[in-house]
């Protein structure tokens, strides 16, 4: 008998979530916990870390979990990492449902960086209006260019004070390319720091700033092991041995 846990928090592991449980496949769905009202999705739901490769090697002995999707955002990078040893360590089949890249496009302005230390050196020390979209957890080595005005924008209102003064959006994606366009005239945007998240669901800023000229501090991907991945739910679907008509 098949029993996964699904490693969520992006629109793909919620989609993937739903075919699950139309296919009745037996799941767990596991959140970090950094979104304090995430979106609904129809599987028995965990939330919390494991406590490292050794928790979650523990977790899924004790669940007696069959299969392993790494359906994370690519740049949780430390999730992924103990995915793939605490699969070797239980001998579980591990599988990364992982959007691919964005390509850079014509009309493009891209500076691509390696890591977030990378991009705040690339922003230039003359005082600029900064888009910073990588998440809320990424944005303190910022403070060390405090002379830009910066724009942030979170699903979530934040907790504690910020590192540095910012223009804060609470407000949950996918956004259209028109919003886009509308706040980054609103803001007057000049810059935008952005991670290279791919998919759909994050690409209007990227489109808007092609449109509007605007440079982007592209941050590539992290490292990972190497580990089997697809790129589309239905892959994930067969990969359990389960056939499946998306869109029925």
């Amino acid at each position: 008998m098949i029993r996964a846990l699904v490693l969520g928090g992006t629109a793909d592991a919620r989609l993937l979530a739903a075919e699950i449980a139309r296919a009745g496949i037996d799941a767990v769905y596991s959140y970090g916990g950094r979104t304090r009202a995430p979106a609904d999705q129809p599987l028995p739901t965990r939330i919390g870390g494991f406590g490292g490769v050794s928790g979650l090697a523990s977790y899924i002995r004790r669940e007696g979990i069959t299969h392993v999707i790494d359906a994370t955002h690519p740049f949780a990078a430390e999730m992924s990492r103990n995915a793939v040893a605490a699969c070797a360590e239980t001998g579980t089949p591990v599988l990364a449902l992982e959007r691919a890249p964005w390509d850079k496009m014509p009309g493009d302005n891209w500076i691509e960086v390696a890591d977030v230390n990378a991009a705040l050196a690339a922003l230039p020390d003359s005082p600029a209006k900064v888009f910073l979209a990588i998440g809320r957890q990424h944005i303190a080595p910022f403070a060390a260019k405090p002379q830009h005005a910066y724009t942030l924008r979170f699903v979530d209102p934040p907790e504690a004070p910020l590192p540095f003064a910012a223009d804060v959006i609470v407000s949950r994606g996918p956004f259209t390319l028109q919003s886009e366009l509308e706040m980054m005239h609103a803001r007057g945007i000049a810059r935008i720091v952005a991670r290279n998240s791919g998919g759909d669901g994050a690409r209007a800023k990227i489109d808007a700033a092609r449109m509007l000229e605007l440079p982007v501090i592209m941050i590539s991907r992290p490292e990972l092991p190497e580990r089997q991945k697809v790129e589309s739910v239905a892959e994930v679907i067969h990969w359990l041995g389960h056939r499946t008509c998306l869109g029925a």
